[in-house]
């Protein structure tokens, strides 16, 4: 079946997620952008506490008129606020800053907690989970060893797995534990934050006539992953659902798999690797 916009990916959870969304980290006002969103096609939009914006998302889905069962809404907590007692109550305030009383996934932001608090925040996940306020748990920046010790703790595996994610940093053993555990990979800085200079995505680009940021969102797609691009911008948050009329041929794939740089080729913020 040919992907569209809201072909979902089956989440471990049993529920549905759509595979692409709209990122809204560093845009504090993100109504505009989420609002333009949701008329357009998109159903599923990821924020974070850290973002300060969950009411904004929140307000967005309420005055879109779209539904809030078919609209999927992600946040996380960040390590300030790792620990079972506070990570029950971070999810009952992002619960009140959205307005809803459920969240579709609710990830832990970063591993940068040290082991036992991040065993302690899954915990409480997990809790929430049952209680019916959450309806899936994940993890994001969550290196192999993370994954491990959850394993090994005899703890539920994380539904999702969110790391950042592009032809220049494409943390293969990463990817390749989650594929092999059901763990679907959500995508973030999946268009490279705007180095778009770079020639083979140029001529990738030209070859399909399409942007460069249409090309990596497709990449990833093609790849199975779950791209979260962002704008805030409503035209081009606009223009990045223009992913479903091209398909990029295997060897045109393989060009731009080439351009892996590992863990050197991330663009900022990468934890996987902590303590």
């Amino acid at each position: 079946m040919a992907l569209t916009l809201q072909s979902p990916v089956q989440l471990s959870s049993g529920y549905p997620m759509p595979a692409l969304g709209l990122g809204v980290y560093q845009n504090g006002d993100c109504f505009p952008a989420c609002l333009a969103a949701l008329q357009h096609g998109y159903r599923h939009i990821d924020s974070a506490r850290r973002y300060g914006n969950e009411a904004e998302v929140g307000r967005a889905v309420r005055e879109s008129g779209v539904p809030r069962s078919e609209v999927f809404i992600t946040s996380k907590v960040f390590h300030t606020e790792h620990g079972y007692k506070s990570t029950l109550e971070a999810v009952d305030s992002s619960l009140e800053r959205f307005g809803t009383d459920y969240i579709d996934l609710y990830l832990i932001h970063d591993p940068c907690s040290g082991k036992q608090m991040r065993l302690d925040t899954w915990r409480a996940l997990i809790e929430a989970q049952k209680a019916g306020k959450l309806r899936t748990i994940g993890v994001s920046n969550y290196g192999v060893k993370h994954l491990e010790e959850i394993r090994e703790a005899g703890l539920a595996t994380p539904s999702v797995n969110q790391i950042e994610l592009h032809p220049f940093c494409q943390q293969k053993e990463i990817v390749a534990y989650c594929n092999a555990r059901g763990i679907a990979i959500q995508a973030y800085s999946p268009l490279v934050r705007g180095r778009f200079d770079d020639p083979v995505l140029q001529d990738v680009a030209k070859k399909y006539n399409k942007t460069v940021a249409q090309v990596l969102a497709r990449w990833s797609l093609q790849r199975g992953f779950c791209p979260l691009p962002k704008s805030a911008q409503p035209a081009r948050v606009v223009s990045n659902t223009d992913l479903y009329d091209f398909e990029m041929s295997p060897e045109d794939i393989a060009r731009i798999d080439a351009l892996d740089q590992g863990k050197d080729g991330a663009l900022k913020w990468n934890p996987v690797d902590a303590e």
